[in-house]
């Protein structure tokens, strides 16, 4: 709050910016409303006290007095602590809509449509046949089950079986290899969380609909391992020799989907549920190590995409589709043949301390100091997203798919799928 009225052409910028439906006029009048109210209801409490201490000492005559007194502050401290409770929920449900300040190099706009493309990397494969989509591709192969599938789990879902059920896995396997050899230590999570790991990463409230809910058991399917590592340090004092935490989470991931309904709907695109390895970073409140670590992220997911040969562009995002939290935000889309365009694989965030306020996630520094860390996250591999552009860039004349070279091993040496 000190940081909203000392800095509030920067806020109204961030809420303008990303679109945001705050009003800072309404939010600043709660604050002093209800900072107006623990003033009244100190002072009240303070009188009751003075009251009390006064009545042992009291004549006969004015206790009757006094206690009536000390019971009429009483009372009304306990209404305007009711009064307290109320505009405190408001006021923390404002403050969870207020988005991280972006990075101003971002470009500014409401949607997707503004994002920019930073440059592009690999060569987009030119075929001397005609070339299939990755379902045609799945099914001359055998590799899944899509249509029994859906009869099984409805819409969104899918199957696979033999040599691409083997691939996938071992693709995971893979990508959490390599970025734990990059210095980040593997860490499994699982898939479920309670409602306040959501509000620490920022999936909610915006994002509810799209979450699959367990109400029987008040918990959430978390679409990326994100939720949980947010909140894995949630309350702790990190004592700063200890940072970076470095981790290379790897969980199921369930998304609804919700609103996005005629989107990607063929094939493995945009599927409920997925596989994925996220790389996570907690630093030091510092902007260029952030900044630092921002590139780390990109470069590493950038370095798996180099070793599966597919070619991709990355993204700067715009401030409207970068989500309510993030400093900067570029994604990483790959080439997808039969679309005739680059998709999203990936995507690297920075948010500063924004999530970490959230979670109450600090650390102390070479001073002593109690600070809010910074975090940061990027995809690091997500299957069977990530299927779709490498069975297609890889494809032969006669249907089969060759594997890149750093897979081969993993694939008893074969050269093909």
């Amino acid at each position: 709050m000190d940081f909203i009225k000392s800095n509030r052409a920067d806020v109204e910028r961030a809420i303008r910016d990303k679109g945001v439906d705050v009003d800072l006029d309404a939010l600043l009048a709660l604050e002093g409303g209800a900072r107006a109210l623990k003033t009244e209801i100190d002072t009240l409490r303070a009188s009751r006290n003075a009251i009390s201490a006064r009545f042992k000492d009291a004549r006969p005559e004015e206790k009757a007095a006094l206690g009536a007194e000390a019971k009429a502050a009483g009372a009304r401290a306990s209404e305007l602590e009711d009064e307290l409770d109320s505009r405190d929920a408001a006021l923390k449900a404002m403050m969870l809509k207020l988005p991280g300040i972006p990075w101003e190099g971002a470009p500014v706009g409401p949607d997707e449509s503004f994002n920019t493309v930073v440059r592009q990397e690999g060569t987009v494969p030119t075929f001397a046949f005609e070339p299939l989509d990755h379902v045609a591709l799945l099914e001359r192969n055998d590799w899944a089950e899509l249509g029994r599938i859906v009869q099984v789990s409805g819409s969104r879902t899918y199957c696979l079986k033999g040599r691409l059920a083997l691939l996938e896995l071992k693709l995971m396997g893979w990508a959490l290899q390599q970025i734990a050899e990059a210095g980040f230590t593997a860490i499994t999570v699982p898939a479920i969380a309670r409602e306040q790991a959501f509000l620490n990463q920022g999936q909610f409230p915006g994002h509810v609909e799209e979450t699959y809910a367990l109400p029987n058991d008040d918990l959430y399917l978390a679409g990326t391992a994100e939720v949980a590592l947010t909140s894995l340090h949630s309350g702790e004092i990190i004592e700063g020799k200890q940072l970076p935490v470095l981790y290379a989470g790897i969980s199921p991931c369930f998304r609804r989907e919700a609103g996005s309904a005629g989107k990607d709907v063929r094939g493995l695109l945009r599927v409920h549920q997925f596989f994925k390895v996220e790389q996570y970073v907690i630093c030091e409140a510092d902007e260029g190590q952030s900044a630092e670590w921002h590139a780390k992220l990109l470069g590493l997911a950038e370095q798996l995409l180099t070793a599966l040969e597919i070619p991709y562009q990355v993204i700067e995002t715009s401030t409207g589709d970068m989500g309510l939290g993030k400093y900067r935000m570029n994604d990483i889309e790959s080439w997808v043949p039969s679309l005739g365009k680059y998709r999203e694989t990936h995507s690297c965030s920075t948010l500063h301390d924004w999530q970490a306020r959230r979670a109450n996630l600090r650390y102390r520094d070479a001073d002593g100091k109690v600070r809010f860390a910074h975090t940061l996250n990027n995809t690091a591999l997500a299957s069977p997203r990530i299927l779709v552009p490498l069975l297609e860039n890889h494809q032969t004349a006669d249907g089969r798919v060759r594997l890149p070279e750093a897979l081969r091993e993993l694939m008893g040496g074969d050269e093909y799928l």
